[in-house]
């Protein structure tokens, strides 16, 4: 059993999200209505493979997001509730395929869809989702929205592949890999935002405000993941903990790991991540290497500095439930390391 490096408090699934749950409760029901429906199809493989991971216990942190932001923006029509869905459909597409890329065996605590029915049907299923997400967004008839959701799409593909090009690379800087996260994970936080006050037909700068949220919120995530790879819990993750390693992944606690360490520490990580070359022991010595330098409490650090834009990217907002519920995100994406 490896040693939990960050320090992880026992916390109830939801905590610090509790506010945005409440907030978009009656929407989200809906959302998910939605969701079942869109993926009924005459092909059965088609509900199977989408029903095993949308069903599998994701937090629907996106969806909530587009929600929420139309609440604290003050939209009273019905579009949100679409745009929340086609938010949902493209994270679980992309899901469906980063599984396939990475070849990763789990996913939120279970099987993934590909080792259960194989790689073409994941990769095809994901297709089928993004067909629908781009269908709602088309009936809801914003064409800003379908512009930013769908610019947002092809920002996503974008980060797969540098992700992709950075693969086993040790020697990718601080600023690549940053690159990468704000198109893989943040572009998704930023379009789900920012639709809300589009939707609502407010000024530029409240959809700006959103947009420079949900970016430093998806940054913020996105470091949080990668220091709980190594110092989180399986249970906490949903996946295998080290399983980037595994994989030859280069995250911000490998690059602060390999930019700090002596010519033997970074022969040991082009050893395991460039090479594949893992055996025994490895996994303990990486987080003995990280810990020594610092890597997974900066990763931290830096979350917390994007989280701190986050919030500020608010205060042009007045006081509301909404606008508390979308600052308590920010605590329970920052407090899943401690």
């Amino acid at each position: 059993m490896v040693g939990v490096v960050v320090p992880l408090e026992e916390k109830m699934p939801n905590s610090g999200v509790e506010g945005l749950v409440a907030l978009v409760a009656a929407d989200m029901e809906r959302v998910n209505q939605t969701i079942l429906s869109r993926t009924g199809s005459d092909v059965t493989l088609i509900p199977e493979v989408a029903n095993h991971l949308i069903s599998s216990g994701g937090k629907r942190l996106r969806p909530m997001l587009t929600l929420a932001t139309a609440a604290l923006c003050g939209y009273k029509g019905e579009g949100h509730v679409k745009l929340a869905a086609s938010v949902e459909f493209m994270h679980t597409a992309t899901l469906l395929h980063d599984d396939v890329v990475d070849q990763s065996d789990m996913r939120r605590g279970k099987l993934a869809a590909r080792m259960l029915w194989g790689n073409e049907a994941s990769v095809l299923v994901g297709d089928f989702l993004l067909g629908q997400a781009f269908k709602m967004m088309v009936e809801v008839g914003s064409l800003a929205c379908l512009d930013i959701l769908s610019s947002a799409a092809a920002i996503i593909a974008e980060g797969e592949v540098m992700q992709l090009s950075a693969a086993k690379d040790t020697a990718t800087t601080e600023d690549a890999y940053l690159a990468v996260i704000r198109a893989k994970t943040a572009a998704l936080f930023a379009a789900a935002s920012e639709v809300g006050p589009i939707l609502a037909d407010r000024p530029r700068e409240f959809a700006a405000a959103c947009r420079s949220y949900g970016t430093n919120l998806g940054v913020a995530f996105q470091l949080i993941d990668d220091a709980l790879d190594y110092g989180g819990t399986s249970a906490k993750l949903g996946k295998n903990v080290g399983d980037d390693f595994r994989e030859g992944k280069i995250t911000l606690p490998v690059v602060l790991a390999f930019r700090r360490g002596t010519e033997a520490e970074r022969e040991f990580w082009r050893r395991t991540l460039e090479k594949g070359e893992i055996g025994d022991g490895d996994l303990e010595q990486a987080l003995a290497t990280m810990r020594r330098h610092r890597a997974l409490e900066d990763t931290v650090e830096r979350a917390r500095h994007y989280g701190a834009m986050a919030r500020d990217a608010l205060e042009i907002f007045p006081a509301s439930p909404a606008k508390q519920a979308l600052l308590d995100v920010v605590d329970f994406c920052i407090s899943r390391a401690h």
